[in-house]
């Protein structure tokens, strides 16, 4: 069997959790799928995949081949194109990750320019708020919200995002307006625990920055949630802005405390260095930094 049809059914299987559902991702059967991994372990002389009556598991050894074989993949893939007479076309896949939210609004937008652009491409978008490990999970470029600090990444900033105070009318009718940062303690926020310090709110007055305690009636891991939840009038939320929208009085939202600004967070794109990026890695760069440019 062709060593490369077995690796990739590797790869396949070994995210997906399951040999159908990575026949189905690679249009072959669940049989062959199942035949190329074993001839894969027989060449290795090492299993690489623990099978279950559940679940197909990965071993220590498959899961050291599944940290390098996409890359490889993804070289003689683009090798391959380069002197295909269709060479101009992107094919294969393509792993993304982003956090939820954003990843809702605006990188799945993104991604679907992108596509229409590609018939070929296999996309497979993965919303997750951690920041995930790209090597461990077989991600080909990642959206980033806030400073990345690991060395082995390589970063290109696409802009700024803030955020912004708000309640619905409904609560400050009946709590009243905080008229400082310090009366937030006597208010019901709305804490979105995927900041880096969900209770303590960064604001900027004055040219001074200071994180300011709050007191959290609810506490939920979606900015979208958090928003909903002002809009029921539940609290005060702080929302980056692109939840937002354009029109808050529309959705029954006033901003508070706006003489307090929030310091911008950069957005970025990130990948792992040390490895010459595949064609179609760098032409979904390249799209995204243009679509993005004055946008974000």
């Amino acid at each position: 069997m062709d060593f490369l049809d077995c690796l990739r059914a590797f790869v396949a299987t070994a995210r997906a959790g399951s040999f159908s559902q990575a026949a189905e991702r690679l249009g072959i059967s669940n049989r062959l799928t199942s035949k190329y991994v074993a001839a894969l372990e027989e060449r290795l002389g090492v299993r690489v995949l623990q099978r279950t009556t559940r679940r197909v598991g990965i071993t220590p050894e498959g899961e050291d081949l599944l940290r390098r074989a996409p890359a490889l993949l993804d070289d003689i893939d683009d090798l391959l194109a380069s002197f295909s007479e269709e060479g101009k076309g992107l094919s294969g896949s393509l792993r993304v990750s982003a956090p939820v939210t954003f990843g809702q609004t605006h990188v799945q937008a993104l991604l679907r320019g992108f596509a229409m652009n590609h018939p070929d491409l296999v996309i497979d978008l993965q919303l997750d708020d951690a920041y995930i490990d790209l090597a461990a999970r077989g991600v080909d470029v990642a959206f980033r919200i806030g400073e990345s600090n690991q060395r082995s990444l390589v970063t290109r900033k696409l802009g700024t995002i803030s955020s912004i105070m708000l309640a619905s009318t409904d609560y400050i009718a009946r709590r009243g307006t905080p008229e400082s940062p310090r009366d937030l303690l006597r208010h019901d926020c709305i804490v979105d625990t995927n900041r880096r310090d969900a209770m303590h709110w960064p604001l900027e007055h004055g040219g001074r920055t200071e994180e300011f305690p709050v007191h959290a009636r609810f506490m939920v891991n979606s900015a979208q949630v958090a928003l909903d939840l002002a809009r029921a009038g539940l609290g005060i939320s702080f929302c980056p802005r692109f939840v937002i929208g354009a029109d808050m009085r529309s959705m029954g939202l006033v901003q508070v405390l706006p003489g307090y600004s929030n310091p911008a967070s950069p957005v970025s794109m990130v990948w792992l260095e040390g490895r010459v990026l595949p064609r179609k890695v760098r032409s979904l760069i390249d799209y995204v930094v243009g679509e993005t440019r004055g946008v974000i």
